[in-house]
């Protein structure tokens, strides 16, 4: 598979029945998906020249990058905090991409400013958002796509109502920041409707990108300028992922193609019904996540795709591995591993000599690590396992845009292959439906 022109190196070469036995996928199977993802790709290469999938002209812009840098710079203006309210697809990217700067989804960014994003509605939560933080000097960005959403809108009320108690609701509008989707014949949403309100600056959400799939548009790349990261880079991994669908490669010199083709065949002819996604870097833990809302919403329907299941290395070796070795065949593991070795602190050799660490000294944390992802791979593989590997040598702006552009493809592709509408979610629209009828009836 040519990969060369991409940030990462993608292998399945260990999810054949010719590399692990008769648990793994006959080539035979994996040539006839192949036949079937040609079609998908056929349909994206339509939809790009045609312009019927917005998403797939966002890579080559950047005319809307002078907008997301304003914003972002009237938000740091004399401020130590700004918090981002959305949920989902509003948050998931944007918290991937925070991991960047460090570990966790919370990033001390340029100007020594503060990001918080608390995606996940809790009560507790909330109360520490504005018992903790400086009002005074606090920002807040709302992102929601469709300017109803319900958590991000209460989230956006309580803060208001925050600012006003006290005492600063003159200045309302210079704390926040509103991106959602522009008004439709004339009438604005909810959420663009209360920012017109209070004059707060808006940004325009492209209406025919979903949710889940925005994280190259501006849901993502202002928070990403807020934190000072490239954002040109992003786009630039995604653009080189998706030059392999426009450059008419067959499908299996196609990374996300073959991706999806393996893992249709694997659940409709081995019964892999789970699709683990385990990276050995704690950066990567929210990408992991932002990948299986992607997945999981965009493909379980009609009783179709697989369940994605997130796992942190060396950590889930403890947790999980037990029953990825002896349990249930049912999955494909896909697992991220990074070029580790020799970084990070080392154990020095006098320190561990003459303990039973011994045969740790002289190595560095990274050594272990890399150690332990090439031992967790080949295990599964001498176990019959079905393993796809995806090496990063870096972990960056430009390997996650190829990241994110290669899985919301694959799935597109997956979803094509499967005869489902990737870009729906039903089932999701009734939940929200009920959560608003029980809302009223409390308030009885």
């Amino acid at each position: 598979m040519a990969d060369t022109d991409l940030p990462y190196r993608q292998s399945l070469d260990n999810c054949f029945a010719d590399a692990i036995g008769e648990d793994g996928l006959s080539r035979e199977s994996y040539g006839k998906a192949l036949v079937r993802a040609e079609d998908a790709l056929d349909w994206l290469r339509k939809a790009h020249e045609t312009g019927a999938l917005p998403l797939l002209r966002v890579p080559a812009r950047r005319d809307d990058f002078a907008r997301i840098e304003e914003v972002a710079e009237k938000l740091l203006d004399n401020t130590t905090d700004i918090f981002i309210f959305g949920i989902g697809g509003s948050a998931l990217g944007a918290q991937a991409l925070a991991q960047l700067t460090g570990w966790g989804t919370q990033a001390n960014v340029q100007k020594g400013v503060r990001i918080h994003i608390p995606d996940n509605l809790d009560a507790t939560t909330m109360d520490a958002v504005f018992s903790n933080a400086d009002l005074r000097t606090t920002r807040f960005l709302v992102v929601s796509k469709s300017g109803g959403t319900v958590e991000p809108a209460i989230q956006t009320l309580a803060a208001m109502s925050a600012l006003a108690e006290a005492g600063g609701a003159k200045y309302m509008k210079h704390h926040f920041a509103v991106l959602t989707e522009p008004a439709k014949d004339g009438k604005p949403n909810p959420m663009r409707a209360l920012a017109e309100a209070q004059d707060f600056p808006t940004l325009e959400h492209d209406p025919g990108v979903g949710g889940r799939y925005a994280v190259l548009t501006n849901v993502g790349l202002l928070p990403a300028c807020l934190m000072g990261l490239d954002i040109a880079a992003v786009r630039e991994g995604a653009a080189a992922v998706l030059a392999q669908v426009l450059g008419k490669r067959a499908a299996g010199d196609v990374a996300p193609a073959a991706g999806a083709a393996l893992s249709v065949a694997m659940a409709e002819e081995k019964g892999a019904s789970i699709s683990v996604v385990a990276a050995y870097a704690d950066r990567l833990e929210r990408f992991l996540a932002w990948y299986c809302q992607l997945w999981a919403e965009s493909l379980g329907k009609d009783g179709k795709g697989t369940t994605p299941v997130k796992a942190l290395g060396p950590v889930d070796q403890h947790s999980q591995l037990q029953l990825w070795l002896a349990g249930p065949k049912d999955k494909l593991f896909n697992i991220f591993m990074t070029e580790t070795k020799g970084k990070g602190p080392k154990a020095s050799p006098d320190i561990a000599k003459g303990t039973a660490f011994d045969f740790l000294g002289g190595h560095s944390v990274g050594d272990l690590v890399d150690a332990e992802q090439r031992a967790t791979a080949d295990t599964l593989v001498k176990n019959g396992r079905p393993v796809r590997s995806f090496m990063l040598p870096a972990i960056d702006e430009r390997t996650l845009g190829a990241l994110f552009m290669h899985f919301m493809l694959e799935t597109i592709i997956a979803g094509r292959m499967l005869g489902v509408d990737p870009f729906d979610q039903p089932a999701v629209e009734e939940g929200k439906i009920l959560a608003r009828k029980y809302l009223a009836e409390g308030k009885g």
